[in-house]
C-alpha cells in the first residue's frame, strides 16, 4: 500500500513540476546568409507546452553588434499548418528598455492565447526593425500549444 501512495505522490509531484517548464526552443534565421546585427541567442517560452486561456511568455536572449538601438519595431506572423493566423507589430521599447546598448539584452513579450485555439505546433516569424525600417534580425521558430484543457475552459 505504501507504495502505491509513494508512486501517486511521485506523479503528483511530476505533474506539477511539468506544468511550470520552461522550454528553450530551436531558432532559425530567416536568412541564413544574411549578417544580422541583432544575433539572436535563444528563445525562452514559459510554461512550455503553451496552455489556452493562460499567459504564456516568450522571452527573446539576443546580442546588439552595432550601434545602439533607440527605437523600432517588432514584427510577428504566427502560422499553423502554413496558414497566417495572426500578425501584430509591437513598439521594440515596449518589450525591451531602450536604447538597446551594444551588448546582451532580452526581449520579453507575454500573451494570453484564446481557450478555442486549437492544439498543435505553430510556426512564429519575428522581425526586428530599427527607427528607419531596417531590418536588425529576422527569425522562425515553432512552439506548441497543449491538448489538455486549461483552467480557462472549466
Amino acid at each position: 500500500m505504501s507504495r502505491i501512495l509513494s508512486f501517486s505522490l511521485a506523479i503528483s509531484c511530476f505533474l506539477v513540476v511539468s506544468t511550470i517548464v520552461r522550454a528553450t526552443t530551436d531558432v532559425h534565421y530567416c536568412d541564413k546568409n544574411e549578417e544580422y546585427e541583432v544575433k539572436v541567442q535563444g528563445v525562452d517560452i514559459l510554461p512550455y507546452p503553451i496552455s489556452r486561456g493562460e499567459q504564456t511568455t516568450f522571452s527573446i536572449s539576443a546580442n546588439n553588434t552595432d550601434d545602439a538601438i533607440s527605437s523600432g519595431k517588432l514584427v510577428i506572423e504566427v502560422s499553423y499548418f502554413g496558414w497566417r493566423i495572426h500578425s501584430e507589430t509591437d513598439d521594440l521599447c515596449e518589450k525591451t528598455k531602450c536604447p538597446v546598448a551594444i551588448g546582451d539584452f532580452l526581449v520579453s513579450h507575454s500573451q494570453v492565447l484564446p481557450i478555442f485555439t486549437p492544439p498543435g505546433t505553430y510556426s512564429l516569424k519575428m522581425k526586428m526593425l530599427d527607427g528607419q525600417k531596417k531590418e536588425l534580425t529576422c527569425i522562425k521558430f515553432s512552439f506548441d500549444v497543449g491538448f489538455g484543457s486549461s483552467v480557462a475552459d472549466i
